[in-house]
């Protein structure tokens, strides 16, 4: 892994020069710009602070920047970490999160080791965006106490939802208003000035200055303080670890785990076909481990890799992995020089950010086209999976959503489809077939027999009506088992009794060892079994 990451830090660096240095750092100074509102924002709406939110961006571009699997991830705080960390900082507090955050970074490094990544592909595309709208309706949730200054009480979004009827829910005039502001300027902020200056950055700004200059004092809750330091208070440098704590930290620490590998390694994948190039899926986690290790040490939540600064790093004409170490010490230089005006800025307006952030976190032309095509497994896995994002752990809903896939290409993949016609005695001729063929039927079978399908041959013959003949076409049937072996024999017998003559044709190798292996063809009849249709046909002539 050290050999291929130098071979690939020597082909991306190869003829670098002062224009592409001075390409990185533009773009490290644009995903800045997108970085720093949404850190403070994460930081705050995970349950910790924004400088704990800061804190994160800065060492996750720096560390896991550098050592990560591509030259093109931006990692930093997420919105789909910060749903799982505030009720985790709720129960057992900052030093919780953070040794969850260490705790996960331990774990990444082990699926790394087992060459994990892998894993992510198998996840069905519905229930990815499913996931991804069950974070986005939690993410808005979170955000109404900050957004209409209420309060609200209960460990989840959900229960903070249905504790407003016994509470009450009284908005606060202007920090509505600071709220509204930054969602308006973020709706209409004109395109072009994008490149210029994000529109979240905009928003905040004009909120910023609109609070500064109505109100020498706070009237609205405020982010607060921003340390001029890169180790806040509640760093494990500083704290220590609560080893007391870590078994009950053990299943949260899978959970950050399992979500920091699915989001980074999408974002990666995603991504990689902007900029035409591959990640490499192990370093990617064990950058991500490393990470995850020494982030919590200096007082930093969680972090994973966030297809929105990625792809503005892209957009920006971001050549290497430098633009994430630039991105890291421009938002350096924004806490120790700008800290003190930070702290002013609105809760409000944040959580105004992070509403928009949920609105487009929705993937809506891969929904669209969920429920446009009408794919009734694909709606289902996407809804099952949202609703269990929304009520349940993160990674349950995955789980979830996975099995549901499972489950239901199990059934499809399963189904035996059986289609009955009478012998058209047009379509025979020239084929040296003479007789009447009239009360022939020829069963088409496709899909697998086993004791879940049986009965479905059953019915359609039931239902067939009369017949001196049938002619069983077997070609599409990959597998059968014991049980329905036992049920076409049952069959036989009855046609027997019948004076009704069955015929075999198109039967695969592995389904005729079967049949062999079990002696139903021996009581059948070996002649009984032909290649093709014409040619039972022609037996049932010559064998009257």
């Amino acid at each position: 892994m050290i050999k291929k990451y130098i071979w690939d830090l020597k082909t991306e660096f190869r003829g670098y020069n002062g224009k592409a240095l001075s390409a990185d750092i533009m773009a490290g100074l644009t995903v800045a710009a997108v970085a720093l509102p949404l850190a403070l924002a994460f930081g705050v709406s995970s349950g910790a602070d924004a400088a704990s939110g800061l804190i994160t961006a800065i060492f996750a571009g720096i560390f896991i920047g550098f050592l990560g699997g591509a030259s093109y991830q931006i990692s930093g705080p997420t919105g789909a970490m910060a749903t799982i960390l505030v009720s985790l900082s709720a129960q057992y507090g900052m030093g919780g999160v953070l040794t969850a955050g260490l705790l996960a970074g331990i774990v990444i490094i082990i699926a790394a080791v087992l060459k994990a990544g892998k894993l992510v592909s198998f996840i069905p595309q519905p229930v990815i965006t499913g996931f991804t709208s069950g974070i986005a309706i939690i993410i808005a949730l979170g955000q109404i106490d900050n957004f209409f200054g209420t309060h609200s009480e209960g460990a989840d979004a959900i229960r903070k939802l249905i504790s407003y009827t016994q509470l009450g829910f009284s908005p606060d005039l202007w920090t509505m208003i600071f709220g509204i502001i930054v969602v308006l300027i973020i709706v209409i902020y004109p395109k072009k000035l994008q490149s210029i200056i994000p529109s979240s950055l905009a928003s905040i700004v004009i909120v910023l200055i609109i609070n500064m200059v109505m109100f020498k004092t706070p009237v609205v809750k405020e982010v607060g303080d921003i340390p001029k330091t890169l180790i806040t208070k509640n760093s494990l440098l500083f704290t220590g670890i609560p080893v007391s704590q870590i078994n009950h930290l053990i299943l949260p620490a899978v959970s950050i785990a399992i979500l920091g590998m699915i989001e980074s390694l999408l974002c990666g994948a995603s991504a990689g076909k902007m900029k035409h190039e591959k990640l490499d899926a192990t370093r990617e986690l064990m950058a991500q481990g490393i990470g995850n290790i020494i982030i919590p040490l200096f007082g930093g939540i969680p972090a994973t890799a966030a297809i929105a600064r990625t792809s503005v790093a892209i957009k920006a004409g971001g050549r290497t992995r430098l633009v994430s170490v630039f991105h890291s010490i421009t938002l350096i230089l924004s806490m120790f020089l700008l800290g003190s005006v930070m702290g002013r800025i609105p809760l409000s307006a944040l959580a105004g950010v992070l509403m928009v952030t949920a609105w487009r976190m929705n993937d809506w032309e891969a929904i669209k086209r969920i429920f446009k095509n009408k794919i009734k497994t694909s709606i289902g896995m996407f809804l099952v999976t949202m609703c269990a994002t929304v009520v349940f752990d993160l990674t349950i809903a995955i789980a979830v959503g996975v099995i549901f896939a499972m489950v239901f290409f199990v059934i499809k993949s399963t189904h035996l489809r059986v289609s009955i016609s009478r012998v058209d005695p047009n379509r025979l001729i020239g084929k040296g077939i003479n007789g009447n063929h009239k009360n022939t039927l020829v069963v088409y079978m496709s899909g697998p027999m086993f004791f879940g399908t049986q009965e479905i041959l059953t019915k359609a013959l039931y239902e067939a009506g009369e017949y001196d003949a049938v002619i069983f076409s077997m070609l599409g049937v990959p597998t059968i088992d014991q049980s329905a072996i036992i049920e076409m024999e049952d069959l036989v017998n009855e046609f027997r009794d019948s004076q009704i003559r069955p015929m075999f044709c198109g039967v695969q190798q592995h389904v005729m060892d079967m049949m062999i292996r079990d002696g139903f063809v021996e009581s059948v009849g070996d002649e009984c079994f032909v290649w093709d249709t014409i040619e039972a046909l022609k037996y049932l002539e010559t064998n009257k």
